[in-house]
C-alpha cells in the first residue's frame, strides 16, 4: 500500500508539472509495470508506456495530449486501489425478520408504523397479480397471504 500511495503522489507531481518531465513519468510507469501485483494497475501502466515513450521524442500536441489522457487512467487506477474502503467485504447480508420479510413481499416501507387498512390494500395490490387466475403461482398467493397475517398479527408468528 505505501508503494501504491508513493506512486500515485509521484504521478501527481508529474501530471501537474509545466513542463512535463516524460522520461520521469516513464520511469515511474516503467516501475509500476515491473513491480505491480494488480493486473489492472499492470495493464494500463503497459498501455501508457508507449505513448508516454512517444511523448518524449515528440512535442506534437496531439501525442501530448494522448500521453495526459494515459497518465490519468494510470492514475484512475491508482485512487481506486488506495481510495480507503468502508464496511466489511464479504459480509453477509442482515437477516431480515419475518415482518421486515412481510413488509417487502408486500411492497411497503419497513420503518413506518401501519394500519390494517394500509396493510390490507397493499394486499389486494400484490394480490391481483399473485392470484393463480391472474397468471401467479398458487405457493406465490399462499405466502402473500401469510405476509398478511404476519404483519395483521405480529405477536403471533415467531421469526423463521
Amino acid at each position: 500500500m505505501e508503494r501504491l500511495e508513493s506512486w500515485k503522489l509521484a504521478l501527481e507531481r508529474l501530471r501537474t508539472a509545466q513542463p512535463a518531465d516524460w522520461a520521469e513519468t516513464g520511469r515511474v510507469v516503467a516501475e509500476i509495470v515491473r513491480m505491480s501485483t494488480d493486473a489492472t494497475l499492470r495493464q494500463a501502466a503497459e498501455q501508457a508506456l508507449p505513448v508516454l515513450r512517444q511523448a518524449l521524442v515528440n512535442d506534437d500536441h496531439s501525442v501530448t495530449q494522448a500521453a495526459q489522457r494515459r497518465l490519468g487512467v494510470v492514475l484512475e487506477v491508482l485512487h481506486g486501489l488506495t481510495a480507503p474502503r468502508f464496511g466489511r467485504r464479504n459480509a453477509m447480508p442482515k437477516k431480515l425478520s419475518s415482518e421486515d420479510r412481510a413488509r417487502k413481499m408486500l411492497g411497503l416501507p419497513l420503518a413506518v408504523q401501519l394500519t390494517c387498512d394500509d396493510i390490507n390494500q397493499a394486499y389486494r395490490r400484490a394480490a391481483k397479480g399473485m392470484h393463480p387466475d391472474h397468471g401467479g403461482t398458487a405457493q406465490a398467493f399462499i405466502d402473500l397471504a401469510a405476509a398478511r397475517d404476519v404483519l395483521i398479527h405480529p405477536g403471533a408468528h415467531k421469526d423463521a
